[in-house]
């Protein structure tokens, strides 16, 4: 028997277990740093398999690691689970198959790791839909000594890993003086005019951006009632561009507009971040081909792999700039509706996505396994990934 068929082996031997835990997640969706529910199913499942397991990563409840070492030196693969769900929607975005992907493909690998040295870690990543963990993950340096990272994400059709934009979520607060804003309104300073005017001043700046930048925002506070000159107002805005660089100069330009509008309306001004900050993600190109070519040993017609496009911005960013990292997307279901819609979220629950996920596992494990068999292949992965962080 070969190793990949080993692998194939072992992740359909354990296929109903792995698609009851994904189906359980499924049905019982829990939101960002809430997932304690599927943190006890996933963290118990890897213990199962011989995995230890460090919960509470980094003082984040449902965050964790499991790790696997052969006792051999060798690479350390690295898969990323995640298991959030979506306010009033569920799990529209697939997390329920994305994080037994990913431990599928841990545990398939595990079988073959007496032969070809290394070892495993998976990553417990809540919250990638607000707060993504992988941020403060990252930011303590826990991807640095991974060799290679990978996941897939649930879609309707195949696509290589591509790109995502850098992203700063900054809140804006304008604070003025109340009055009667028809008896007195002379008296009164207006924060409302100041995030108005910060609207059009951003809107205005769109002329003289690239065409890779997204400035979008709302207004989460304007005033209590129409007869009272709004005393606080605030607006929240995301600023995105295709690199940390340039994202960081929008930043400014944007708060330079902020500043303008608080003095042009005489308000004082505050600035926050109330998200964390992404950066882009940066596709190891050669890591990219090599899923590529699993899924066309496994059957998948390479006409069917669509080019990797910007899906927006994903904490994954942070991670492959400390590690060579991809994102495929794999097909789970046979319509096409967009991520984050009920229909897909339905589809996603279904035993044909739960198949895809099977499929998806065997996939990631299988391209692993090529990476650890070939340290030729490791190499130019990373003389990739060292060319692209200078």
């Amino acid at each position: 028997m070969t190793s990949k068929s080993t692998i194939t082996q072992t992740i359909d031997n354990n296929a109903n277990r792995f698609k009851a835990i994904s189906s359980f997640i499924g049905a019982n969706p829990e939101l960002g740093h809430e997932e304690f529910q599927a943190t006890a199913r996933l963290t118990e499942e890897l213990e199962y398999h011989g995995f230890q397991v460090e919960r509470g990563v980094l003082d984040i409840p449902t965050a964790f690691i499991a790790t696997y070492d052969s006792g051999k030196t060798g690479p350390v693969v690295g898969f990323l689970a995640e298991y959030d769900a979506l306010p009033d929607l569920g799990h529209a975005c697939g997390h329920h198959l994305i994080c037994m992907m990913s431990i599928g493909a841990a545990i398939g690998l595990k079988s073959v790791l007496a032969e070809t040295g290394g070892s495993i870690c998976v990553y417990g990543t809540p919250a990638e839909e607000t707060k993504g963990a992988k941020v403060p993950m990252a930011e303590a340096g826990l991807f640095r000594d991974v060799d290679i990272a990978l996941m897939a994400h649930p879609y309707y059709t195949y696509e290589k890993s591509g790109e995502s934009l850098a992203m700063d979520a900054i809140q804006y607060e304008f604070f003025g003086r109340p009055a009667h804003a028809a008896a007195q309104p002379y008296e009164g300073v207006n924060a409302l005019d100041a995030v108005l005017q910060l609207f059009n001043s951003i809107n205005a700046l769109r002329q003289q951006m690239k065409s890779d930048a997204r400035v979008h925002g709302i207004i989460s506070e304007g005033g209590k009632a129409p007869n009272i000159i709004p005393d606080y107002a605030v607006a929240q805005f995301y600023v995105r561009s295709a690199t940390r660089t340039y994202t960081d100069e929008l930043v400014q330009k944007v708060l330079r507009c902020a500043e303008g509008a608080a003095l042009q309306t005489g308000c004082t001004l505050k600035t926050s971040f109330y998200e964390y900050s992404y950066d882009e993600l940066r596709t190891n190109e050669t890591l990219s081909q090599v899923f590529s070519d699993q899924l066309s040993e496994m059957g998948i017609d390479p006409k069917d792999v669509e080019v990797g496009k910007d899906h927006g911005s994903l904490d994954l960013g942070n991670v492959s700039i400390q590690c060579p990292t991809i994102h495929p997307f794999v097909k789970v279901v046979g319509e096409k509706h967009m991520l984050h819609t009920k229909e897909f979220r339905d589809l996603a629950l279904q035993e044909p996505a739960l198949d895809a996920m099977i499929f998806t596992a065997k996939a990631l494990a299988n391209t692993a396994y090529e990476v650890l068999s070939s340290p030729d292949l490791l190499q130019r992965i990373k003389d990739e990934f060292a060319t692209a962080t200078k």
